[in-house]
């Protein structure tokens, strides 16, 4: 099958996303990215619902707008520590 995605394509995507974005980030990404995706599905559904009767639904237009939720600020990476020479062996 040409041009079908398959499971050897996803691990690949998962790996570069691993090397990238590293193990402690990856829940962190995975979360933005489904309150992204559950943001995105109410938003069409709104316009679905605004387009079969011509204008917004009426529990769409009485609820405020909440603004975006703060994320913590990130913490800067580490290096890791370099091996320092032994001074107590001395000749």
């Amino acid at each position: 099958m040409t041009g079908a995605i398959s499971p050897w394509h996803l691990l690949i995507v998962v790996l570069i996303f691993l090397l990238f974005f590293g193990s402690k980030r990856m829940p962190d990404a995975a979360r933005s990215l489904g309150r992204s995706m559950r943001i995105f599905k109410t938003e069409v559904s709104q316009m679905q619902n605004e387009g079969k009767t011509g204008e917004a639904a009426p529990e769409a237009q009485a609820q405020p707008v909440q603004p975006p939720a703060q994320l913590p600020p990130a913490q800067p990476v580490q290096p890791a520590p370099t091996a320092q020479p032994n001074d107590q062996h001395k000749a």
